[in-house]
């Protein structure tokens, strides 16, 4: 197969730390409840699950953002969740408390239950979703708006929620049975790992053109645990993942919330580039690892709560933290709040785009 014709591959570019005309943007959570036609889709879809489970909603949402902003890539509306529910763990989404799962996995038989998926059957539609949403970004003479960006939960993260059963604040069940059942959390995180990397593998060839590993809540691991239990499976999802497709590489981004202080041995698991938190600088980072990686980060989401102004001096001064070099991808620090207002996102992409524009011609 032919490769893509992009009308704009600037994220894949400074993915792969190759020159840009300037920085690319996309937000974490771009299609989500700070937009109203967003909202206005998911109560005609009824339900959260109903949303994501309907490759035609999936797409719908998907480039919402796209279509009122120019971000530089899309990516694939879904949740982190669904390959544990693909397990069989029963996940509901209870309205004002979040996701939860009706059987979480707290024995030992629990985990011996455990298996990987089939993603060809119970994760067809996400995979169905990311083919018609690559159809939906090319236009009639072949050319795609921007690259598709599919994803997963890591490991670990998705170990988080299967034994806590839901969110938790101190993560006290999951971390009691790695503690003291070290076995049964490496059997989990296994199974994990395999089933991530088939779910990925099977978005790429399903058309998206670069995966990220959300580790959510590797940061609420101890120096020493981390390595061991989210950073080592991590690095398995990544060995197993094909990266490159149609003649052309399939970039890996991992982003580990809390994770800067590990960002040289998150740099080592073989990814194309790092997300960073907004508590890691992003200059001093990228002094750390040079050219290794690419990084994606980090500006805090709550910097979108105040006037234009702020937010663009704010966007400057990050993009002149990490400097005039290939290899950034401009991005929040985490997931975009609901409670942002649609009108400040102009202004932030806007200032990216000009500013790091004026910073190449200024060489």
């Amino acid at each position: 197969m032919a490769q893509t014709t992009f009308l704009n591959d600037t994220f894949l570019r400074a993915l792969l730390r190759q020159p840009t005309e300037h920085t690319p943007v996309w937000l974490m959570r771009q299609a989500g409840r700070y937009l109203p036609e967003y909202n206005a889709t998911r109560a005609r879809a009824g339900s959260f699950l109903s949303l994501a489970k309907n490759p035609d909603y999936a797409t719908e949402v998907t480039l919402q953002p796209l279509d009122r902003y120019p971000l530089d890539a899309a990516i694939l509306f879904s949740d982190i969740l669904t390959v544990p529910d693909a397990m069989g763990l029963g996940l509901d989404f209870v309205a004002g408390e979040g996701p939860r799962f009706l059987h979480p996995v707290r024995t030992e038989a629990d985990v011996a239950r455990l298996a990987v998926p089939d993603i060809d059957t119970t994760l067809r539609y996400v995979t169905d979703a990311v083919s018609q949403i690559r159809r939906a970004l090319t236009d009639d003479q072949g050319r795609q708006r921007v690259p598709l960006i599919g994803f997963s939960g890591s490991p670990w993260t998705l170990a988080c929620y299967m034994v806590e059963g839901a969110g938790s604040a101190d993560f006290r069940t999951v971390k009691a049975m790695l503690y003291s059942r070290p076995d049964l959390m490496q059997r989990i995180l296994e199974i994990n790992a395999q089933s991530v990397a088939a779910y990925l593998n099977a978005q790429i060839a399903a058309g998206a053109q670069a995966v990220m590993i959300f580790d959510t809540w590797g940061g609420a691991l101890a120096d020493g645990i981390y390595q061991r239990f989210s950073l080592a499976y991590i690095e398995q999802v990544v060995a197993q993942l094909q990266r490159e497709r149609d003649g052309t590489r399939v970039p890996v981004i991992t982003f580990t919330k809390g994770g800067g202080q590990w960002l040289e041995a998150i740099a080592a698991t073989g990814v194309d580039a790092v997300g960073l938190d907004w508590t890691t600088d992003i200059g001093r980072a990228r002094e750390r690892i040079g050219d290794k990686v690419a990084l994606q980060g980090n500006l805090d989401p709550s910097v979108l709560f105040a006037p234009p102004q702020v937010v663009r001096a704010e966007a400057r001064a990050l993009l002149e933290r990490f400097g005039n070099h290939p290899g950034h991808v401009f991005n929040l620090g985490h997931g975009i709040s609901q409670f942002t207002p649609p009108e400040i996102v102009v202004e932030l992409i806007d200032e990216v785009h000009t500013h790091s524009r004026k910073m190449r011609q200024s060489i």
